[in-house]
This record gives C-alpha cells, structure tokens and sequence, in this order.
C-alpha cells in the first residue's frame, strides 16, 4: 500500500535514510539524521503543498518517496525535485517503481509541469528507475561531491509532466 506520510512514520523513515547516510553514497549526508531532522523534513514538504508517500506492507514501512522545490524564487513554483529511498532489504521488489508511480501522479493533480531527480553516479539502478518514468538525462556534474574518501559525481534527470 502507498500512502501519505503520518507523524508516527518517522521512526521507520529514520532508519531507512540512515542506512544510506552511513553505507553509501546515495545521500551526500555524512552524518545520521535525528527523529527531529526527519520531523522538519517532513513538515516542510508538506507545508510546501507536497507529496511525501510511503510504502507499507504487512504494517512496515518498506520505503518512501517526496518532491521538494527544486528552488525557493517563485518562477521554480511548477518544478519539484524527486527522491526514493526502499530498505536496502527491501531493494528489487519493485517498491521504488510503485512509489514513483504514486509520486508522479500526485505532482500531475498539483499541475506540477517538471520533476527532477539527482543521482550520485554510478548507480545504475537508479537511472534504471528514472529512465522506467521516461526521464532523460539534463546533467552531469563531475566530481561534485566528496564522501568516503573519494570524489562523486552526480547526474539530473528530467521529465516534463
């Protein structure tokens, strides 16, 4: 089942981000977010007028999806940035596409025209995902970030709505 977002959420969302804060490269985040971070997180979006979505099944959270402002001055108003994050054990069982579906019908009923998506490269899984959406690749910014000990570049793609 996808579903908005409810306050009592945020524990299972915690554990799913941090995953990716402390194993990966995915989130240019170093270190763990807290149970108030998310909280605000969420608030924003919403405040925002916003999607943030999550997957359940069998009452556990599986994964989730949110837009965000691509960028705060008000001519960016009808363009959002996209992201999903699906419990690494959680990966290949078609979360992501099904919370992608559910995101991107709730942009078109907010006449959201642009939706964006950033990707730290390589990671063909997610390109994969964003190209199942009909998302082409707009940019590519070499070595943009440095987690890990190495330097990472990311990649945007875009899909008018």
């Amino acid at each position: 089942m996808i579903r908005p977002v409810k306050p009592e959420d945020a524990s299972a969302l915690l554990d799913i981000y941090n995953y990716y804060v402390r194993e990966t490269t995915v989130t240019f985040e170093e270190e763990e977010i807290t149970p108030d971070d998310i909280q605000s997180r969420i608030l924003k979006v919403e405040s925002a007028g916003l999607p943030w979505l999550v997957a359940e099944t069998e009452n556990e959270i599986v994964g989730y999806s949110y837009a965000t402002k691509w960028k705060e001055r008000s001519a960016y108003r009808y363009s959002v940035e996209i992201s999903v994050y699906v419990d690494h054990n959680q990966q290949g069982n078609g979360w992501g596409t099904k919370l992608y579906q559910a995101l991107f019908t709730e942009l078109q009923r907010k006449n959201i025209h642009v939706a964006i998506g950033g990707i730290t490269l390589p990671n063909k899984a997610s390109i994969a995902l964003h190209e199942k959406f009909g998302m082409k690749k707009v940019a590519h910014f070499k070595e943009i970030g440095f987690k890990f000990g190495q330097w990472l570049d990311v990649g945007y793609w875009q899909k008018r709505l």
